[in-house]
């Protein structure tokens, strides 16, 4: 097997994993694999528990990342200033064609360690990173 398409697959499985996770939490999926010509966002969430603290719902939205392990690194840590930014981009755009002003937005993330013959390791990062940019304007 190629190993562009066990990646592929290992994504694929990730994103699974991590819609089931937060549905679990209660959060209900708007999207997945969203695209636009802003960029893409792996799972839209509307988080409704948010309501009880702050009064409002909280769409949030989540990059996954997947790894077979994190001997080098951890998988939250691909999420660099610039993955951030394209982001924030696509969500500005999913914010600016559907009627969200009455939400809240978090930006999330789903790291994932799925060894090949074992359970998979999974963290869910709430408020991974802000909505504004990055001191070094990334």
């Amino acid at each position: 097997m190629w190993p562009f398409r066990r990646a592929k697959s290992l994504g694929q499985r990730g994103e699974n994993l991590a819609a089931r996770t937060l549905k679990r939490k209660g959060m209900k999926i708007l999207a997945a694999n969203y695209r636009c010509p802003s960029g893409e966002i792996d799972i839209i969430a509307l988080d409704r528990s948010t309501r009880r603290d702050s009064g409002r719902e909280t769409i949030v939205f989540v990059e996954v990342k997947t790894r077979s392990d994190d001997a080098y690194n951890a998988p939250e840590s691909a999420v660099d200033a610039r993955k951030r930014r394209r982001i924030r981009k696509a969500a500005r755009y999913y914010l600016s064609h559907y009627p969200t002003r009455q939400y809240a937005v978090r930006y999330d993330i789903v790291a994932i360690v799925a060894p090949r013959d074992a359970k998979p390791r999974i963290k869910h990062i709430e408020a991974a990173f802000s909505s504004t940019p990055d001191p070094d304007g990334l």
